[in-house]
């Protein structure tokens, strides 16, 4: 008789030994969203362009390489600017900026979400009343018009946009994560973990928060969009990246004119495009992730 083989722990052992694991579910919903698994391979391909984009253009960004506002060409796929700089090479370099201030500024407004949202869903009484006012005055005022007042005051760079729209954009997902919050704190486990002695410290981030993060996770991906979209505007304004340094928006603030846009596309719709694509592909995978980690969602069509 031959000794049976132990059973696989941990994480990764059971979502290979379990074939109804909550990972592969989450999976198959995902894997099943055609348009927002398509958006996934499309985003991964655009973070490594601008990632490896000093193996895709042989010029610098910033530097005069030949003829102002000159055509595509060979050698400069999408020709070059008023001051010479190949647009293709803007564009990659770009790219890491625009996404950079976009992934860092909802890191730290994820970072302000949980510690508010925790603390305001789970205790409860005071707290809750003092946060959620202080949210909903923040809530009052148009978030664009804050962030460029602020920006405007402590000057633009790329660093001061990427804090200030992280230290303002954290309103909404503080309602969200605080009414999940609410809701699972009242579920049996947590009421079992209170029974055997738990501190609130770990029924916090033991048992409550991995059950309340799915629709922060969701609203992250939203808000990485909102901030390549916000920080775009910025630049477009003059108020976010500086010169000479690319970015997608500051791109487009050099194509403000008629003349330029009916006569040198390729300063204006290049940026444009890899906008409106980076933007839409973020959406569409916020998509499938809402459907993916929504229990509701049937495991099979």
């Amino acid at each position: 008789m031959t000794a049976q083989a132990p059973a696989s722990t941990g994480l990764f052992g059971a979502f290979r030994g379990s074939p109804d694991s909550w990972s592969r579910r989450v999976w198959r919903r995902f894997a099943r969203h055609r348009v927002a698994f398509a958006s996934l391979v499309l985003l991964a391909f655009i973070s490594a362009a601008v990632t490896a984009a000093p193996l895709l253009t042989q010029h610098s960004p910033i530097e005069f390489v030949g003829a102002t506002e000159a055509a595509p060409t060979w050698e400069h796929p999408l020709g070059t600017d008023r001051l010479g700089r190949d647009v293709w090479a803007r564009l990659v370099y770009g790219g890491r900026v625009s996404i950079s201030v976009g992934i860092v500024a909802v890191a730290i407004s994820i970072a302000i979400t949980i510690v508010l949202g925790s603390i305001s869903g789970y205790y409860g009484g005071w707290l809750d009343m003092l946060i959620m006012r202080f949210t909903d005055v923040m809530m009052v005022f148009p978030g664009l018009i804050l962030i460029m007042v602020v920006v405007s005051v402590i000057g633009p760079s790329i660093y001061n946009v990427m804090v200030v729209i992280g230290i303002l954009g954290w309103t909404g997902t503080t309602r969200l994560l605080r009414g999940q919050i609410l809701s699972v704190r009242e579920w049996d486990f947590v009421t079992a973990a209170r029974c055997v002695g738990a501190t609130n410290r770990q029924i916090m981030f033991r048992h409550i928060l991995p059950n309340a993060l799915a629709p922060l996770l969701v609203a992250a991906t939203f808000g990485v969009a909102g901030a390549i979209l916000t920080e775009a505007g910025l630049s477009y304004l003059g108020l976010g990246v500086l010169p000479p340094a690319p970015s997608w928006g500051s791109m487009l603030n050099g194509a403000q004119s008629i003349y330029i846009l009916e006569n040198f596309w390729w300063l204006w719709l290049p940026p444009g495009v890899a906008i409106f694509v980076t933007v839409l592909a973020i959406n569409f995978l916020g998509d499938g992730l809402r459907d993916a980690l929504d229990p509701r969602m049937s495991l099979e069509k």
